[in-house]
């Protein structure tokens, strides 16, 4: 006979380690995971820290964080609703200027797409290999997914400068000055805490459920 029991076996990513549920409670954790998810990154993105010469948002952090703590599906899927919440015109990427379907048009759109692939990426690494368990793997997850964000922001910003807008002057150099060179030392701190961030995080969950 069926009965509808705990989860026993060991938990894959760090949400459901902290989040066990039954069976049949799955898809609701689920579906409040990705509303979370994209909440946090939305105030990830508002969040500022005053470096020079260029502002940090928190946004990667969120990002890369919660593609570890979630997984590959859910990670992806709380990037796709909060991308969906932007499409629709709702206030939720840094400093918009300009809301709906046109931000994504813009200079930045390239970023976009790169969170949902690095959350993914990140996700991968950690819910199928474990690399969010050591400082080591951690690092490592992290710098692959802010290089997943950086390789896509920086190319279709340059093809946007240098091919839709004709721009004088564009090539991959200037992208790479300008989009990805001013954030290195940010998001570099930003890979630190990371990487300090999770591991423990896992051994107190681990700690606590003991």
């Amino acid at each position: 006979m069926h009965t509808d029991t705990a989860v026993m076996t060991p938990a894959s990513t760090l949400a459901e380690a902290a989040w066990p549920v039954r069976e049949s409670s799955k898809r609701v954790r689920a579906a409040v995971l990705v509303v979370v998810g994209a909440l946090l990154l939305t105030l990830c993105a508002k969040i500022q820290v005053p470096l020079r010469p260029v502002p940090m948002t928190m946004q990667t952090f969120g990002v890369l964080v919660i593609g570890a703590v979630y997984g590959f599906r859910l990670g992806a899927a709380s990037m796709l609703l909060y991308l969906e919440a932007g499409f629709v015109g709702l206030p939720v990427f840094a400093g918009a200027a300009v809301l709906g379907p046109a931000y994504f048009m813009g200079p930045t759109g390239g970023f976009l797409v790169g969170f949902l692939a690095a959350a993914a990426v990140v996700g991968w690494l950690c819910e199928r290999n474990r690399w969010d368990r050591n400082f080591v793997t951690t690092a490592v997850a992290m710098a692959i997914g802010s290089a997943v964000i950086y390789a896509i922001g920086v190319l279709w910003l340059y093809v946007v400068f240098a091919f839709v807008r004709e721009a004088a002057g564009w090539d991959l150099m200037r992208a790479f000055n300008v989009a990805m060179k001013p954030f290195l030392i940010g998001d570099l701190l930003k890979l630190l805490l990371a990487t300090a961030l999770l591991p423990l995080t896992w051994k107190a969950v681990q700690r606590f459920r003991s």
